[in-house]
Parts: C-alpha cells; structure tokens; sequence
C-alpha cells in the first residue's frame, strides 16, 4: 500500500520547487529577481562604439578635412584685408580656376602680421598637370613631406616690395584626381613705415611654428 503524502505537504513541496524554476532565457535567478537589470549589466560591459571624428572642416567623401587647432579661427575664403592675394593657391602662374576650401588663421592677425594655414583645391585638368610644379617664386629646393598619410611635394615661396612681403611653405598633391594645395602663409609689412610705428601681434618666428604644428591638423576622410 502506497500512503500518499498530505495535501498540504505536497503543496509546500511545489511551492519550493518553483522559487527556483530557471528563467525564460535559462539562466537560474532567484525568485523576485529583475531580468531587465541583468540585460542591462551585459549592455554596460559591452564595448562602445566608436564614434566618428568630428573636424573644424570637412569636404564631402573623399576629400580633405581639418581638425581645430587652438589659437586658430576657421574661415572658408581666402579674403582678408591684410592679404591681397585671394586665389585658391599662391603665386598661380597657369591662371587655373579652383576653390579655396578653409583657412586657418592665427589669433591677432593683422596687417602688420599675419599668419594662416589655407587650404584650396581644383578639378581643372591643366592644374591637376601642373600642380606639383613650383612657380618662379620659388626660394629653396623642393623635397617631398607626408600630410595626413599623403606625399605632398614641398617647397618655399616669397616675395616682397612696397615694404609688403609674403612668404609660404607650400605643399602640392594630386589626390583623387584633383590638386591640392595647402599654404602656410605669413605675410605683412615692415612695422616702421607707420607712424608712428605698429607692434607686430607676434614674431614671424612664432608665426612659423605655430603654422607648422597646425599642418598636423590636415585629415583625409575617404
């Protein structure tokens, strides 16, 4: 003969089985436990996704882009009052048509002195041929530099007269079919021919160094 436990005792057998029933994903919890805050604990171990670069200046894909750089303003033209020449590269002897991208310009520019980063560009075919040739204005020998993980050809350029000078490292790629151009640009006059005489914003020494850290801001997005 089989004696059958009581009602009661079989209730409390089932009640305890069931506070340790498995979860709906399988993974034991205890009775009362939020399985919302277990996904949530995985969600926050997981790696995060890496967001996109964000740049002071960016052409459409693919192109070139410029990240901020302290101590330096973004302007999309080359016009300036201190500055005359507003082409899209320096000393353009082809006469090639192009567009000027972004310019960074350095804080205190003025027409005493001035100093920016420009950055032009053009799809015209005869400039894309000539593009990493050096103008007559050249004044030094010309060597090849990386930017941003591209070979540019390098070379200085200056001229001077009416007591107004200008003077450029300048940098020359073909890079998807176009030429660009990059120009470290200070320029100004002679501080003596005002009267009474001006003080420069900053020494064309400072210009030139703090110019050359700012062509570590060139980036290209593909």
């Amino acid at each position: 003969m089989h004696i059958l436990p009581s009602r009661p005792l079989l209730l409390a057998a089932l009640l305890a089985t069931a506070g340790c029933s498995p979860s709906p994903e399988g993974a034991p919890q205890p009775s009362g436990a939020d399985p919302g805050a277990a996904k949530a604990a995985v969600a926050a171990d997981a790696p995060a996704t890496p967001e996109a670069p964000t740049f002071a200046f960016s052409e459409t894909p693919p192109g070139i882009a410029l990240a901020a750089v302290p101590g330096m303003e973004l302007r999309r033209d080359f016009t300036r009052s201190y500055l005359a020449l507003d082409g899209w590269k320096l000393f353009d002897a082809s006469g090639s048509t192009g567009s000027p991208l972004a310019a960074l310009v350095m804080d205190g520019s003025n027409e005493v002195t001035a100093a920016e980063l420009r950055v032009g560009r053009s799809d015209e075919a005869g400039a894309v041929a000539d593009c990493l040739t050096p103008p007559a204005e050249a004044t030094g020998p010309v060597d090849t530099v990386d930017v941003g993980g591209v070979s540019f050809t390098h070379f200085p350029v200056g001229d001077a007269a009416m007591s107004h000078y200008v003077s450029a490292d300048s940098y020359r790629a073909v890079q998807h079919g176009r030429c660009y151009a990059i120009d470290l640009v200070v320029a100004g006059t002679r501080p003596e021919v005002y009267d009474p005489p001006r003080e420069p914003p900053f020494s064309n020494e400072d210009a030139r160094e703090k110019l050359a850290g700012a062509l570590k801001a060139v980036r290209w997005v593909e």
